[in-house]
C-alpha cells in the first residue's frame, strides 16, 4: 500500500486542489496534513481574527474529508520536522504542496525540501493553487516581472487558464496516524465581533450567491461604500477555501457587465504575487524608494492612535477604521482612503499602517496587504505615486448620502447629507452638541507637508 502526503497551507479546500489530486494519483492512500507552525506566530502572522477564521476552515475541511472516508491530520511544530515525521511514520515517498511567493514561504519550502531529501522523500510543488496564473508565467521583455498593472492584465487575460478540477469522491487515509486535536472554533480574546464564518462550504455558498445577485452590478456599484456591493470573498481567497482559477472561470462564464470589472480585481492578486515573487524584500522595503523621511512613530503617536481608533475628525476615514475594528474587514475603496490619509496626510510610514491592518484583517495577506499599502504610499507600483486622496471629496463621491458614515459613526447620525463629510462646517451650536473630534490636521496643511517632503512644492 503506497502513501503520499498532501500538505495544506493557504489552500484549505477540496475543490480544484492540484496537490491533493497529485497525491491521490501518486499513491493508494494520502495523508491530508496541516501543521500549526509556531513560526507563523513568531513572524506576527497569527492574528486573533485570522486564527479564529482558520479554526473554522480546518473544521470544515476535516468534515469534508470525513464525508469522503478520510480526515484531516493536524500536527503542531516546525513544518519541516512535522512533515518529515509524518512521512516517515507512514512510509510516504512523496509530499505534495502549493507554491508560495513570500520570503516566509520560500524559507519553509527550502527547509522542508532539505528535511525530505535527507529521508529520501520527494517534494512536489504545484503552481496555480494560490493564484490563477503562476508568477512568472507571463513576463515583459527584458524583465522578470511586470511593474505596471495594465500591461500585465492584458497579457494575463490572454492566457488560457487550466480547467478547475472537481473535489475527489474518496480520500483514503491511513488509519493509525496520530494527529493533534483541531483548534477550537470559539472566538477567543481579541477577535472582532463581526468576522465571517470560515471554511470552504461557507466560501462556496457566498460565491454562488455572488454569482446570482452581485456580479451583474459590480462594475457600477463596486465603489459604493454604503451599498456594500463587493463580493467579500477575499478571506476565502486568502485562506484558499476558494480556488482563484475556479472563481475567475465562473465569473467569465456568467458574463454580463460586471464580469470583466470583477475579474480585473481578481487579477490584482496575481499581479501582486508576481511582483512579490520577483522582489520578496518588498514585503518590508520600498519597492521604489522616494527618499521619504517619514514622521517617527513617537512624533506621530497621538495621530496614529486616533487613526487606529477612528477618531481623526474625518468621517469617512473614521467609519472605515471602525468597520475594520468590528468586522476584521474593510471595503477596498475605504482601504485606499484610510491608507492615503495615514501616509500622505499624516505622513506616517506605510509599514505602520500595514502592520495594523495585518493585526486585524481576516484577509490579511502579506503579499496584497504590503503591496497595496505601497501602491497608496507611492513607494510601490502606482504610476501616479504622489496622488493624495481627499477624504471629503471621496466621501461625497462614494457615500453621497452619508449612510456608510452613519452606520459606523453613530455620533453623526443626525447630521444631514450636506454636512456629514464636513461636520466642522456646522453652526457652532450644532457642532458643540456632537461628541465627535475636530480634524487632526487640515487637509491643506497635510498636503503642503507631503508635497514639501516629496520635493514637489
Amino acid at each position: 500500500m503506497t502513501v503520499a502526503v498532501v500538505l495544506f497551507t493557504a489552500d484549505l479546500r477540496l475543490h480544484d486542489h492540484p496537490p491533493l489530486r497529485g497525491a491521490l494519483r501518486a499513491a493508494d492512500e494520502v495523508v491530508p496534513l496541516f501543521v500549526l507552525d509556531p513560526a507563523v506566530h513568531a513572524a506576527g502572522f497569527d492574528a486573533p481574527n485570522r486564527r479564529a477564521f482558520l479554526a473554522g476552515c480546518l473544521a470544515d475541511l476535516d468534515a469534508s474529508l470525513r464525508r469522503r472516508g478520510g480526515r484531516l491530520v493536524l500536527r503542531t511544530g516546525p513544518v519541516a520536522r512535522e512533515v518529515g515525521a509524518v512521512a516517515a511514520s507512514c512510509g510516504a515517498q512523496e509530499v505534495h504542496m502549493a507554491a508560495g511567493v513570500t520570503r516566509f514561504a520560500h524559507r519553509r519550502e527550502e527547509a522542508l525540501r532539505r528535511e525530505l531529501v535527507s529521508r529520501g522523500v520527494r517534494l512536489v510543488v504545484h503552481d496555480t493553487v494560490v493564484t490563477a496564473l503562476a508568477p512568472g508565467a507571463v513576463v515583459p521583455a527584458g524583465s522578470d516581472h511586470f511593474a505596471v498593472f495594465t500591461p500585465y492584465f492584458r497579457r494575463w487575460s490572454a492566457v488560457r487558464l487550466r480547467a478547475p478540477e472537481a473535489a475527489p469522491r474518496r480520500v483514503p487515509v491511513p488509519d493509525d496516524l496520530r494527529g493533534d486535536p483541531l483548534p477550537a472554533p470559539d472566538a477567543g480574546p481579541g477577535v472582532s465581533p463581526g468576522i465571517p464564518a470560515g471554511g470552504e462550504s461557507e466560501g462556496r455558498r457566498r460565491l454562488a450567491g455572488w454569482g446570482r445577485g452581485g456580479q451583474a452590478a459590480y462594475e457600477d456599484r463596486h465603489d459604493d461604500l454604503a451599498g456594500d456591493a463587493t463580493s467579500r470573498l477575499s478571506p476565502y481567497l486568502h485562506f484558499g477555501t476558494l480556488s482563484p482559477v475556479e472563481v475567475v472561470q465562473k465569473a467569465r462564464a456568467r458574463g454580463g457587465p460586471g464580469a470583466e470589472a470583477f475579474v480585473r480585481q481578481l487579477c490584482w492578486r496575481d499581479f501582486h504575487h508576481q511582483v512579490m515573487a520577483a522582489r520578496p524584500e518588498s514585503s518590508v522595503r520600498d519597492y521604489r524608494a522616494r527618499d521619504d523621511d517619514w514622521r517617527s512613530e513617537e512624533e506621530a503617536a497621538e495621530e496614529i492612535v486616533a487613526w487606529k481608533e477612528g477618531r481623526t475628525g474625518y468621517p469617512v476615514v473614521d467609519a472605515a477604521m471602525r468597520q475594520l475594528l468590528y468586522e476584521g474587514w474593510m471595503h477596498n475603496r475605504a482601504r485606499l482612503l484610510t491608507a492615503s490619509f495615514l501616509t500622505k496626510t499624516l505622513y506616517v510610514d506605510w509599514r505602520v499602517g500595514a502592520r495594523h491592518f495585518l493585526d486585524l484583517l481576516v484577509d490579511g495577506d502579506i503579499v496584497n496587504n504590503q503591496l497595496n499599502w505601497q501602491w497608496v504610499a507611492g513607494t510601490g507600483t502606482d504610476t501616479r505615486p504622489h496622488r493624495v486622496l481627499n477624504p471629503v471629496v471621496q466621501g461625497k463621491r462614494f457615500d453621497p448620502q452619508g449612510a456608510y458614515v452613519r452606520r459606523w459613526v453613530p455620533e453623526l447620525r443626525a447630521v444631514t447629507a450636506a454636512r456629514i463629510h464636513e461636520p466642522w462646517r456646522l453652526p457652532d451650536g450644532e457642532r458643540a452638541r456632537l461628541d465627535y473630534p475636530e480634524p487632526l490636521i487640515s487637509l491643506a496643511d497635510g498636503l503642503a507637508r507631503f508635497k514639501h517632503a516629496r520635493g514637489r512644492d
